[in-house]
């Protein structure tokens, strides 16, 4: 993938809306693949999905890209990024990398999500937090 197609990918992330969902169709290939620490599937359908669920449940989601990479072995792309939003009124922030693979004619073919969800997520729930801190604790060194 060349710089201008990763920059349309990343500026697509920083400007995404429900209305701007049906622009996967022109950056990713038919069967691509989306991996996170909640899913794991193949198509654009499935792909849309799970940003039509985001949409559904949470307040005000965005994307900050911070930065982009690419590897020195192949079509793979590194892009940093701060997803926020509010669900039910609680502000989250999750910091986060995407390893992002073309395919031969550019479009994006794999998308997988690297993010730390028990720090960020699973340990602002009231019980099962607590439970993850201690846990985190007597893991340490």
């Amino acid at each position: 993938m060349n710089s201008v197609t990763v920059e349309a990918y990343v500026r697509f992330f920083e400007s995404l809306t429900p209305d701007r969902l049906a622009g996967l169709k022109d950056l990713c290939t038919p069967d691509v693949r989306f991996r996170d620490p909640f899913n794991d599937n193949h198509g654009i359908d499935h792909m849309r999905g799970v940003f039509e669920r985001m949409y559904a449940n949470t307040n005000n989601p965005r994307f900050d890209v911070f930065d982009y990479a690419s590897s020195l072995k192949s079509d793979v792309w590194y892009i940093r990024w701060r997803f926020t939003a509010q669900i039910k009124d609680r502000p989250i922030t999750i910091d986060g990398m995407s390893e992002v693979r073309l395919a031969d004619d550019g479009k994006v073919a794999e998308h997988i999500d690297h993010w730390d969800a028990a720090s960020q997520l699973y340990e602002r729930i009231p019980v099962l937090g607590f439970l993850l801190r201690r846990l985190r604790h007597k893991l340490a060194a």
